[in-house]
């Protein structure tokens, strides 16, 4: 697998870069190293590129190869996994932006980052980055919180509305994860008064193909609000990884736009991997 592990050198990223050292370990992988910079005061050089392209100093670049070069060798120092190579980047650009061209240049499978997920009376899901790599990403992110300890992800949450075609879901990062950990996966569906419709029905026999011989089962909650959803669910039922789909029209979308998120709860603190949806009427 082709693994992109953004940093900006904190102890989030960090944390992140060895749960996926973990939850990978078994795999062979290529990690890609990814930093982004832009100078703290806007020089004149910049506006033509990095000045290190034009051949001319650039402090702020050698900054970030050394910083990657710490982290590189931090990673392998700890964890000594023939199966794992690394290489860095370093460039003068938006993350957004970058992660996205390296993305596509390196066929990219998986995006793993951290975040400090929701803290204090802010109550914020992710911060902006994290929200903006989501949004715009084209390959699965999974973020992980501030803090987290590694845990095998024997069970993972599935949460859906069976809104969406699953053929325009890239579901193989979920699917490998699965097998390699022999994982049950839980789905969870909050049932309107009028129970599931027939383009429901048909959205939920085509995920259970997809999912085909890996154990699962069907949570049905009441109708109520996601968040109280699932954490209602995860005070009762241990869960190690949270999955959801991107999609415009689902709920994870009104995760993001909700102004305050009241009562987090759990799975704030849980792995959260993000499956990006092609919906074919963009095209």
């Amino acid at each position: 697998m082709n693994i992109l592990l953004p940093t900006d050198f904190s102890e989030n990223a960090f944390n992140a870069a060895c749960y996926s050292m973990d939850i990978l370990k078994e795999t062979t992988c290529i990690f890609y190293l990814l930093h982004t910079y832009t100078p703290p005061i806007y020089r004149i050089d910049y506006a033509f590129g990095s000045p290190g392209q034009l051949g001319l100093p650039d402090d702020q670049q050698y900054i970030a190869e050394k910083g990657l070069d710490t982290f590189r060798q931090s990673l392998e120092k700890r964890f000594q996994n023939p199966r794992h190579t690394f290489v860095t980047y370093s460039a003068f650009n938006t993350l957004v932006d970058e992660v996205n061209k390296v993305v596509l240049y390196k066929n990219i499978d998986l995006i793993i980052m951290g975040t400090q997920g929701a803290t204090g009376a802010k109550a914020v899901l992710f911060g902006s980055h994290t929200v903006h790599v989501i949004q715009k990403a084209v390959v699965p992110v999974l973020v992980v919180p501030s803090r987290y300890a590694f845990l095998p992800p024997t069970e993972i949450l599935f949460a859906t509305d069976f809104e969406i075609d699953y053929q325009n879901t890239e579901f193989s990062p979920l699917l490998q994860l699965a097998q390699l950990w022999h994982s049950k996966i839980h789905i969870l569906h909050v049932t309107a008064p009028g129970g599931l419709t027939r383009e429901q029905v048909t959205h939920k026999g085509s995920l259970e193909k997809f999912l085909g011989k890996i154990p699962m089962q069907h949570h049905d909650m009441p109708d109520q609000e996601l968040v109280l959803a699932l954490n209602n669910f995860l005070s009762n039922t241990p869960v190690n990884l949270l999955v959801m789909v991107q999609n415009k029209h689902s709920f994870l979308e009104r995760l993001f736009i909700t102004p305050t998120i009241r009562n987090i709860g759990l799975h704030s603190i849980l792995p959260f991997l993000v499956l990006p949806y092609k919906d074919k009427n963009l095209d």
